[in-house]
């Protein structure tokens, strides 16, 4: 995407749906929908064309929408890619969500509706266009129908059909009833990107204008008749048991309804008001068992993990020649030790659901990643079969990974049990939200290579060491040698999701698990973030160990990885990086590839009496395609937020097994007048799809580590930089 491009759409504010073909006649819809453009559930069910496509008979168009909206663009640019085939006016769109019981009910026409992994538009792009497509096709035919001419005969702009020879023209909104009564085709050809008007156009949003007037209810915020308010209370120590609570202790207490055993681990108190049911819960006495989980602390997790670095293992992610034996015999070997510490998802938004239970019907009101898993989770809890439940997914205010995990869902479905036909709102307080978490797993790695008398590396052995998430969360994913495929994000060999972008002629990339009793999660980037500052700070030592320039130096290594090599020397050029910076400030590169995009950045940095101030980042990403330059842009500036917050400041701690942030009084992140200035490269190489909400996190810390070591000479290895002295 060029500058101007992008100028573009800076201008504007800042801040799947799924096909098939082989379901039932007429069981295609069109449709998105965003407040004020969002469609009123009391709205009588207009003529639906397809599952993606619903247009009312003013001309209206619904695109229905499948995967979570959770601030990050996915639902605008979902509804750009329908609408593009679709060939409706853009001005009418609206847009409705999915719920799982409904996908299930017509054998999942909007397939998954899950949201992870950077997905959400590259993971559903082609069905979602095919539904357009679909739909446009179904609509024109009716047309030609009703005036008895061939639909070869007939073409259509923003939604108006004209049959040229004879003059006569309709609109979508008149034939939509006859067009959802004919058989969806099998086959439609799809758009060429470059013929596009509507994707690929750095337009608004469609989710802004509730969230600016306030219109826009939230999990935590929402209200219901008769709804009482439920806040829950786990065991501090992951694996710990609930032993026991004296409810009289505050039996009386104004508004106080229930004080309920969860389960094994878990206390609630429910009341007619979030404050009174809080208070009540704080005055419980309760005793616990905290396990042997009570032990640990980060000394003796950290322990644990520097163990894993020298001890055999044989779960291997990448592995040519033999490393160990060039490394063995060489005459200068470069070793260094990094490590990476638990951090938090810590959204705005508190987790919180609403769940009204009888002994027929379940059903919850609340934000999730993974809206299928969450009904399967709740009928479980709720004993009840799934046909019997259902989830009113609410778009989230922000989430970075945590609701893909629903223990918030089976404790609220719990609770609600237990108060049978009330709506009840199962609130964490922030307290509890950040105590309960998933968190980043904690790593460290240790990196050994070896250079030639001409700086050229002969061979690299990089272990890490640490937590692996499917290990909690996905056994069934370990693979059958005991590996975890994730922990290699980035440093795998080929492919084209998470693929290295160097060649060494010997390498070995290994790791040693060793899981801690502190849950692990998938936060935002994954194991992508760690194995950016290893790898791409490392790089940096070897540069500076050769005596090499450290652009010059990648590039002798990438010459086998044109991708990666083009965004590394987008963001280089961009940097100025041939040229001299302004007195006192220094620059620094890094680049990796994850989530089917390729990354790069450079930073510019000063450190003056041992403070830093980052200055300028430019950031450069590859994503094969871009649906909106504009979500784009503001995604990657917002990752950076994201990933340099976690640098500065992102560490969780523990200590008698328990994580001892709580609050944001000490779990920190940036403020805005320590926000660099971002600027956005794409070069959308097309033939791919790749990510966008991810990948660029990974690479805000090495960027501006390596530009730290070029300001002070000092190389930081352990995050998160606030414990480094510069």
């Amino acid at each position: 995407m060029t500058s101007a491009t992008q100028q573009q759409g800076a201008r504007l504010s800042r801040r799947g749906f799924l096909v098939t073909a082989g379901t039932t006649a007429g069981a295609f819809t069109f449709g998105f929908s965003v407040l004020p453009r969002a469609v009123s559930a009391q709205t009588a069910a207009p003529p639906e064309v397809n599952a993606w496509v619903v247009v009312r008979p003013d001309d209206t168009v619904t695109i229905r929408i499948a995967r979570t909206e959770m601030g990050q663009g996915s639902l605008t640019g979902l509804a750009q890619l329908v609408a593009e085939e679709l060939e409706c006016d853009w001005g009418q769109v609206r847009f409705e969500l999915v719920k799982p019981a409904m996908n299930r009910s017509r054998r999942n026409v909007w397939r998954d509706l899950s949201t992870g992994g950077s997905r959400a538009i590259r993971g559903s792009q082609e069905y979602v266009r095919q539904g357009g497509a679909m739909a446009r096709t179904m609509l024109v035919q009716a047309a030609a129908d009703g005036w008895g001419v061939p639909a070869a005969q007939c073409s259509v702009a923003k939604g108006v059909i004209t049959h040229a020879a004879s003059g006569r023209k309709t609109s979508y909104g008149a034939v939509a009833a006859a067009a959802g009564k004919l058989t969806p085709p099998t086959q439609v050809a799809l758009k060429d990107p470059k013929n596009w008007t509507i994707a690929g156009q750095p337009l608004k949003r469609l989710d802004t204008a509730d969230k600016l007037n306030g219109s826009l209810v939230y999990g935590p915020d929402l209200q219901m008749p008769g709804m009482l308010v439920a806040v829950p209370k786990g065991c501090p120590v992951h694996g710990g048991k609930l032993v026991s609570f004296d409810a009289a202790a505050i039996a009386g207490r104004r508004g106080v309804k229930h004080v309920l055993r969860v389960d094994d681990a878990t206390v609630a108190v429910v009341a007619d008001t979030f404050w009174r049911a809080k208070t009540a819960l704080d005055a419980l006495p309760i005793v616990w068992d905290e396990g042997a989980g009570a032990k640990a602390s980060s000394e003796t997790i950290a322990a644990m993990l520097r163990e894993g670095l020298s001890a055999e293992t044989p779960y291997i992610g990448n592995q040519a020649g033999d490393a160990k034996a060039v490394l063995a015999k060489s005459a200068r070997v470069i070793e260094a030790d990094y490590s990476y510490p638990y951090q938090n998802h810590a959204p705005m938004e508190i987790l919180a659901a609403t769940v009204r239970w009888t002994p027929e019907r379940c059903e919850m009101w609340g934000p999730t990643q993974v809206a299928d898993a969450a009904l399967d989770e709740m009928a479980k809890a709720a004993g009840l079969p799934a046909t019997a439940c259902e989830v009113h997914p609410m778009r989230i205010g922000g989430s970075f990974g945590r609701r893909l995990y629903t223990d918030y869902v089976r404790i609220a479905t719990l609770i609600a049990k237990q108060v049978p036909g009330a709506p009840v709102k199962m609130m964490w307080t922030r307290e509890e939200d950040m105590a309960q978490g998933q968190y980043h797993p904690v790593t460290q790695c240790r990196l050994r290579a070896s250079l030639d008398s001409a700086g050229n590396v002969e061979a690299l052995h990089m272990r890490i060491s640490g937590q692996s998430i499917f290990a909690y969360h996905a056994p069934s994913r370990i693979t059958p040698t005991g590996s975890d495929g994730i922990v290699f994000q980035g440093l795998v060999p080929t492919g084209v999701e998470m693929p290295i972008g160097y060649t060494f002629p010997n390498v070995l990339i290994d790791h040693a698990m060793r899981n801690p009793h502190v849950r692990p999660g998938a936060w935002r980037g994954v194991n992508l973030n760690q194995n950016a500052v290893y790898l791409e700070c490392f790089i940096d030592e070897l540069a500076h160990a050769a005596g090499i320039d450290p652009l010059a130096f990648r590039r002798k290594l990438m010459a086998k990885h044109p991708k990666h090599l083009a965004v590394l020397e987008a963001a280089a050029k961009g940097i100025g990086w041939d040229t001299k910076p302004p007195a006192g400030v220094h620059r620094g590169i890094a680049q990796i590839a994850g989530f089917g995009s390729y990354v790069a950045a450079a930073a510019e940095v000063s450190v003056t009496k041992g403070q830093l101030k980052m200055h300028r980042i430019v950031a450069a990403t590859d994503p094969g395609h871009v649906v909106n330059p504009q979500q784009v842009e503001a995604q990657i500036a917002g990752s950076f937020v994201y990933g340099l917050s976690a640098a500065l400041y992102g560490e969780c701690t523990v200590k008698d097994g328990r994580i001892e942030q709580t609050n944001f009084d000490t779990y920190n992140v940036l403020r805005l007048d320590e926000m660099p200035k971002v600027e956005v490269i794409t070069v959308p190489s097309g033939g791919f799809w790749g990510g966008v909400g991810e990948p660029t996190i990974a690479v805000a810390a090495p960027a501006v580590l390596n530009a730290i070591f070029a300001a002070t000479g000092t190389r930081v290895r352990q995050l998160p930089l606030k414990n480094t002295q510069l």
